[in-house]
């Protein structure tokens, strides 16, 4: 998978759970049940299988990835590729190559980062009950207020646990992103090196400083 579109997606990902407040009372209710009892824990991580489906241009992909979030911190893994922030750099490194890529993260009130995961809502997106297949599922549509690069998106919480189970996100080519999360842990022990990049566990490691 390419760079360009595995980034794409990992901030889609990130732009899906910045979950709206909505005239739907019970969506609302729902999505402020699941941001409390995320950011109630000091840290959240995920393992998920991501697939990307466009059938008229025939691509049909699937990858498992997992991500670690405290706080404004996160480490994401996924198909070769592995982006962590420390909350002030984001450092992209891409095994095939031996690279990475150092940016400074945008620190604006909208920015659409993994931080965001299952912790954050805001005013950006209109959400409604939609009928679930799974009856231990309540499945949310999402539709944003204002143009994105995608035009819906299915949000899935476990009724039980208030937790993201999955969601499916449309964009306007035609994509359809889909995330199942097959395993989430709160709490697990982390440290500050496990949100930075040490290049000397990379030897040889190319370094682009992008800032």
């Amino acid at each position: 998978m390419k760079l360009k579109t595995i980034l794409t997606s990992l901030f889609l990902l990130s732009a899906i759970l910045a979950i709206s407040q909505s005239k739907d009372s019970k969506a609302s209710s729902l999505l402020d049940e699941v941001s409390k009892k995320a950011k109630s824990f000091k840290s959240i991580k995920v393992d998920f299988i991501y697939s990307m489906e466009n059938t008229k241009a025939k691509i049909n992909e699937e990858k498992t990835g997992t991500l670690l979030v405290s706080g404004d911190k996160y480490k994401m893994s996924a198909a070769g590729q592995t982006v962590i922030c420390d909350g002030k750099t984001i450092w992209t490194y891409i095994k095939e190559s031996n690279e990475v890529q150092v940016n400074a993260l945008e620190n604006k009130d909208d920015a659409l980062t993994p931080s965001k995961l299952l912790t954050s809502y805001n005013s950006n997106y209109k959400s409604k009950i939609i009928k679930s297949a799974d009856p231990a599922v309540e499945s949310i549509e999402l539709i944003p207020n204002t143009s994105k690069n995608f035009t819906k998106a299915i949000l899935g919480i476990d009724k039980a646990k208030k937790q993201v189970k999955s969601f499916t996100i449309y964009d306007k080519n035609g994509n359809t992103f889909s995330y199942k999360i097959k395993n989430y842990l709160t709490d697990t022990p982390v440290t500050d090196a496990d949100f930075t990049f040490d290049a000397k566990k990379f030897p040889g490691v190319e370094i682009i400083d992008m800032r």
